[in-house]
Order: structure tokens, then C-alpha cells, then sequence
């Protein structure tokens, strides 16, 4: 399948009432996009990452009575998951499509992250184009934009990162579901590359930090 972009009615999946009724349509609308996007973009994953990624759909499969407020593609080093590991994410709320590195609570990598971070803050922040986004939790739409973030909430994050067990970050671009670029299959994957470049050295940080 090649990706052609995002609809209306698949942003729409997520007004679906029901686990079952919204699982359903999530499977059969927007599952099979995301499987496009992490097949097209694996080549291209594993030669920006300098080791081979492997994509994976959130299967939403701990879910008993909530439905998913959210879903994603996900590509990591490791073929068996992804959650224990930095890695990136391409996924959507109902109000927008998000581009994003992310380190969550699974990961025994956030202490050796935030030491790495503490170190390159100054780099980091001239780096990152100021509409990227941090957040502290992978499963909250909301978001600090990267030009208001401040010294004493960047130390706030490493402090939670390099102490706090379930702490999560974060990092990225979102775009507004009617944004032209995600009905564009095209535009939309070119981006997702440039984003991905951008985030790199979040990734080298997490992952190779010496």
C-alpha cells in the first residue's frame, strides 16, 4: 500500500464511542496507513539511525473498557517492541498529527538521557526550531513549545528524567488535522524524514551516549 495522507473520517475514528466500535474502524481506516508509513520509511529509518529499525502499530491490546484516544507508528532497534527503547514516533489525536522522538517510562534509558541533556542543553536548544514541542506524557495531546521553554523548566525535565522511574519525554512537531500537509501523502513523508533529522540528536543521546 502506498500512503496517500490523513482524512477527516480517519481523525474521525476517535469520536467512535465504544472500545469495540472505535478498535474496529482504528483497524480497518487508519491501521493500514500507518503500516505504509513505517514500511516506506524503514529503509530510510535504519540509514538516518546508522542501525536497523524496525517499524511497529500500537496495538492497543492491554486496552479492556477505554478506547484509544490516540494511535501511532513507532520504528525502534529492536524487532520484538519498541517501548523499552528511544525511539520515534509518526501517530494522531483527534485534533492533530504528531512527528516525534520519545523516550517513555519503560525505557532504562532516560537517566543516561537526561545526563546527556544536562550536558548539550545549550546545543539543544539553539538546535530545534522553536515550534517543536516537549512533553513529560506520551498519552497527553498538550505540549510546551521548544521557544518557551525555560532554563528552570529544562532542569525540571532532566531532574524527573534522571530520578522519577514512570517519567516519560517527548519531543517533536505536531500539525492540525485540516494542516494540508497530512492529506498529502507525499508532503506529508517528506516531512516526517526532515522532523526525524531534526530529532536525531535526541535519539543519539538516548541511545549512543558516550
Amino acid at each position: 500500500m502506498t500512503f496517500t495522507g490523513f482524512n477527516e473520517q480517519d481523525f474521525d475514528v476517535f469520536e467512535v464511542p465504544g472500545l469495540e466500535a472505535r478498535m474496529k474502524v482504528l483497524i480497518s481506516n487508519v491501521r493500514p496507513k500507518l503500516e505504509a508509513i513505517g514500511e516506506q520509511l524503514a529503509p530510510f529509518m535504519t540509514d538516518l539511525c546508522g542501525e536497523e529499525m524496525f517499524p511497529h502499530v500500537a496495538k492497543h491490546a492491554r486496552r479492556t473498557v477505554n478506547p484509544p484516544k490516540d494511535t501511532w507508528i513507532a520504528w525502534a532497534p529492536s524487532k520484538r517492541g519498541y517501548k523499552a527503547y528511544p525511539h520515534f514516533e509518526v501517530g494522531m489525536f483527534a485534533s492533530h498529527l504528531f512527528i516525534v522522538f520519545a523516550l517513555i517510562y519503560e525505557s532504562p534509558n532516560k537517566e543516561v538521557f537526561a545526563r546527556q541533556l544536562d550536558k548539550q542543553l545549550q546545543e539543544i536548544r539553539g538546535h530545534l526550531p522553536g515550534n517543536y514541542y516537549w512533553s513529560m506524557d506520551h498519552m497527553a495531546p498538550q505540549g510546551i513549545a521548544h521557544a518557551e521553554m525555560t532554563k528552570e523548566q529544562f532542569r525540571t525535565l532532566i531532574q524527573k528524567l534522571a530520578t522519577v522511574k514512570k517519567s516519560e519525554v517527548v519531543c517533536g512537531m505536531r500539525l492540525e488535522r485540516n494542516d494540508p500537509r497530512v492529506q498529502d501523502g507525499e508532503q506529508l513523508l517528506k516531512l516526517v524524514r526532515s522532523t526525524f533529522e531534526q530529532l536525531l540528536p535526541l535519539y543519539k543521546m538516548a541511545s549512543h551516549p558516550e
